[in-house]
This record gives structure tokens, sequence and C-alpha cells, in this order.
């Protein structure tokens, strides 16, 4: 699965809220979107869930322009996954997943044996299925996020749009759903996903965009994005980038400048 975007610009009225973003996401790719509060980041989602209207540009996937895409062809195409909510209804972990299987079926179709096994199998997919009779009031929040992201996975769509799923969890639930998520990238999901952690990208990314003012700052692998320059040009505070090596393989800590000098003292 592959999503172009190219020149996509939006504004509310006089204001100008995306400007000109160009950007692709291919199969296996975990793009990681930071950058400061209100720079743009749900306007681009909502956008490319086809819920905003009147943006300029281009908006691709797999070769079909999204203007060209009912609601439901988009749902076969791309799942969205909401930052962690309290729950309204208190409907079980199978139901909420189930619910993935709706784009599949006719208007009046109900969720069938076949839709149950994906259901399932989704459940299993992510370790999740002793949570399957459990309340969505019960469990953890991270238990939780991770069920939105099971029910995406049985929605059979294989572009996967994030927004913060990470947020407001602890620490442990954090890993666990960023594991997660790494694997699914592994899989062969194409996956945008904005978070306010640069370690996050660093550990699971494997592209990045920079956003400010509506605009890229940068993009590229982590390590070619995520410099101390453009943290500091995007957050207005100073940024050391530690690089530990473990082995072959490379890991990169953010550090607020001084901080690690404070703590030897």
């Amino acid at each position: 699965m592959k999503i172009e975007i190219e020149k996509l610009a939006f504004s509310y009225g006089a204001h100008e809220v995306l400007k000109g973003l160009t950007f692709t996401v291919t199969e296996g790719e975990l793009l990681c979107i930071l950058g400061p509060n209100g720079v743009g980041k749900s306007t681009l989602f909502r956008c490319l869930l086809g819920l905003q209207r009147g943006w300029s540009g281009r908006i691709v996937i797999d070769g079909t322009d999204i203007r060209k895409l009912s609601a439901r062809q988009m749902a076969r195409y791309l799942a969205y996954i909401p930052q962690y909510s309290s729950p309204v209804f208190s409907y079980t972990a199978f139901q909420m997943v189930l619910m993935g299987t709706t784009s599949h079926l006719g208007m009046f179709a109900s969720p069938g044996k076949r839709e149950e096994e994906r259901s399932l199998e989704a459940l299993e997919t992510l370790g999740i299925s002793h949570l399957k009779d459990k309340r969505i009031g019960e469990i953890s929040g991270g238990e939780r996020q991770l069920v939105l992201i099971a029910r995406a996975i049985a929605q059979d769509a294989r572009l996967l749009i994030m927004d913060e799923p990470t947020a407001n969890l602890d620490y442990g639930n954090q890993v666990r759903v960023m594991q997660v998520v790494g694997e699914l990238a592994q899989q062969g999901y194409s996956i945008l996903m904005s978070t306010h952690n640069p370690d996050q990208a660093f550990l699971y990314g494997t592209r990045v965009l920079m956003l400010k003012d509506g605009a890229v700052l940068s993009q590229g692998t982590p390590r070619e994005a995520l410099t101390e320059e453009v943290l500091y040009q995007a957050y207005g505070v100073e940024i050391g980038i530690h690089t530990f090596a473990d082995g072959d393989q490379e890991y990169h800590l953010c550090v607020p400048a001084g901080r690690r000098e404070r703590g030897t003292r």
C-alpha cells in the first residue's frame, strides 16, 4: 500500500494551516510525524481520511486519487486509530474489533462467521485474545489502545493512520503499544503516526516528517531529519542527541542540553 501526498494545502478562511506538503509512505514504512501543537497534524489526518474538504493538491492511494473514492472504498484502503479516550459505551473488546469488519458488508448486512473469525484473528495477532469478553471500561488504557489497533487490522486496511497512539499512557503501556506498531510495519503495513516523542521515531520509525507552521521543516530517515538544529527550530529548546552502540545496532537518545552534565556532578 502506497500513499502519495503532493503540494497539499488547506486554509481555515484566511488562516493557512497546511502549506504545500509533499511526502510519500510506501509498504512497510512507519512515518513518524512530529511538530509542536497547532502545527497542522490533525488537519493533515482529516484531509487524508477524506473528512476535510476544500484542500488543494493531490492525495493518491495506490494510484487512485482519493477524490474518486467513496467513504466505503476509503475504509478498505485505510484505517484510523485515535488517541486513547474514555469509553462511552460498554462494548466488549470482541465487539469493538468486530465493528472494524463492517466496511466490507452491504448497507443492511450484519457481521457473520467470516467477520467474527477475522476479529478473533486480529485479537490473536496482537496477543490480546484473553481480553475478548472484557468490557472496554474494565481494561487498561494500553489494552484499550491495542483493541483499537486490532479493530483496524480486522478492517483489513493496509494503510494505518495513528493519532498519538501512546498519549496519556504510562511508560509500560507506551512500550507495549509501540512494539506492536513497529511489528505491524515489519509485516508490511504502511503507517503514518503522529507523536510528540522524538525517541519513538528513533526507536521505531523508518522515516520522519517534521512540521512547523504548517510546512515541512525536515523529512528523511530519523537520523537525517531529527538533528539537534531541527529540534531547536521546531520546539525552541536545546536538545542533545546522544548515540549509543550495542554491537551493530545504534540507538539515539534525546536529552535536554546540559542534563547529562548536571546528572554526573
